[in-house]
């Protein structure tokens, strides 16, 4: 009984962390001791080796995984991306007014995407064959308890890592939650005092961030529809967020000028600077880098240890002339595929951008340039990285200050292709 409790009370002790990390060595002992007994049974040696191979793969998995957390897995996959050709892009039609938001299901099965006219579209777009599989129509303000869409423009969504949950925000302060499923309306949050600008899972889990013109960022928790706190902080609106494994978010703070690390449990803030416009748009690369756009025309890389960027690109989309005026073009989307150096930008230059980050993430080289005319309000990777999804839209979705009648507002695929590259000792996956 002693060594029971006394086993009960080194378990209490335990942080997450280490629990995982002692449930993954047992596992791997137990592993590591089943392959020694079906090795002792074969006879020939070449069998061995390969009853061996398993250990060695959930071993790499397993060291790709702690990587991940600290935020040093890095896969070099830009120098490999082929320029994409124009005429394999792929276009799907269906919103009446311009694209704001959309994501990629886990599995990249299926895109999500969203728009002014106020219409869901859940499970609409199927990657492969580009079919609409589901079309949740909007309604008028005041509406949404009596039917299942939005009645204002929708500003951005998330979905769950597991594929479970999709979730939606709108001007009209309402938060929708979906089973991505079934297309069905499970719960709406309400709490917020202004436009939703921004929404992001964290990794693995079913916890909401959800941030908004009121300057505020919210944590939910979906799987008990249940509010959970607000973080104060921005001085202007929010205008995006993200997030990763990690209890803790990133914001863009239009412009207040700074971009902010919020650290959930600690209820605490780091400040970050270094964009001269309003930053519009964020998205975390790994666990300890993050870009973001602004609509003086730069893109920023930046380290969560440092308060100003590593890397500034300026005028990264070019200039335009505004009533005789020469102005950079707005930064509307950003995107990263996660832990590795390749990235997307957006504006309505008339092409996306793709974009190699140097060594430690202090250098942006500009790669490629996918001609796709209108505003990019929307931008998102596969998890493979093998495609590429633009949101493109007349206008840009916060506003419309411009129009670019000849745009059609779609949901753009662009297939990413790479070269074929012999691995190199000498140049590791991973760093």
């Amino acid at each position: 009984r002693r060594r029971r409790e006394a086993a009960a009370e080194e378990e209490v002790e335990e942080t997450p962390q280490e629990k995982k990390l002692r449930l993954a060595k047992l596992y791997l002992e137990q592993l590591r001791q089943h392959e020694e007994e079906r090795a002792a049974e074969e006879e020939e040696e070449e069998e061995e080796e390969e009853q061996a191979r398993p250990a060695d793969l959930i071993g790499d998995r397993l060291k790709e995984d702690v990587l991940e957390q600290k935020g040093r897995l890095q896969r070099l996959v830009a120098k490999d991306v082929q320029p994409p050709d124009p005429a394999s892009i792929r276009v799907l039609r269906g919103h009446q007014l311009p694209v704001t938001c959309l994501v990629i299901s886990p599995d990249a099965r299926f895109i999500f995407s969203a728009s002014k006219d106020g219409s869901l579209i859940k499970c609409k777009w199927e990657v492969e064959s580009g079919k609409r599989l589901c079309v949740v129509p909007g309604g008028k303000k005041g509406t949404e308890e009596r039917h299942m869409g939005h009645a204002s423009h929708v500003l951005c969504m998330a979905i769950s890592s597991d594929g479970k949950y999709l979730a939606t925000g709108d001007r009209n302060k309402l938060i929708m939650i979906w089973d991505a499923a079934t297309c069905k309306r499970l719960h709406i949050f309400t709490g917020h005092r202004d436009a939703v600008s921004g929404l992001s899972f964290r990794k693995g889990t079913h916890q909401l961030y959800s941030a908004s013109h009121d300057r505020c960022v919210k944590v939910w928790n979906v799987a008990e529809n249940a509010y959970v706190e607000t973080l104060f902080g921005h001085q202007d609106v929010i205008t995006g967020l993200d997030s990763l494994s990690r209890e803790c978010c990133v914001t863009a703070g239009g412009r207040d000028g700074t971009v902010r690390l919020w650290k959930i449990p600690e209820e605490s803030q780091l400040v970050f600077y270094g964009h001269q416009g309003s930053i519009d748009c964020i998205q975390l690369i790994n666990e300890e880098h993050m870009v973001s756009g602004a609509d003086d025309g730069s893109v920023a890389l930046w380290g969560l240890t440092k308060k100003k960027p590593l890397a500034l690109a300026r005028q990264a989309h070019g200039m335009q002339d505004v009533q005789g005026l020469q102005q950079p073009y707005w930064i509307s989307a950003v995107a990263a595929l996660r832990n590795t150096d390749l990235l997307a930008t957006g504006s309505h230059s008339a092409s996306v951008k793709l974009w190699k980050c140097g060594e430690g993430f202090r250098k942006l080289e500009p790669l490629w340039d996918i001609p796709l005319v209108g505003f990019v309000n929307s931008l998102a990777f596969s998890a493979a990285g093998d495609f590429l999804v633009a949101g493109l839209g007349q206008e840009h979705r916060l506003g419309r200050w411009w129009r670019v009648k000849e745009a059609k507002n779609s949901v753009c695929i662009i297939p990413l292709k790479k070269r074929a590259s012999a691995p190199s000792p000498e140049a590791p996956a991973s760093s």
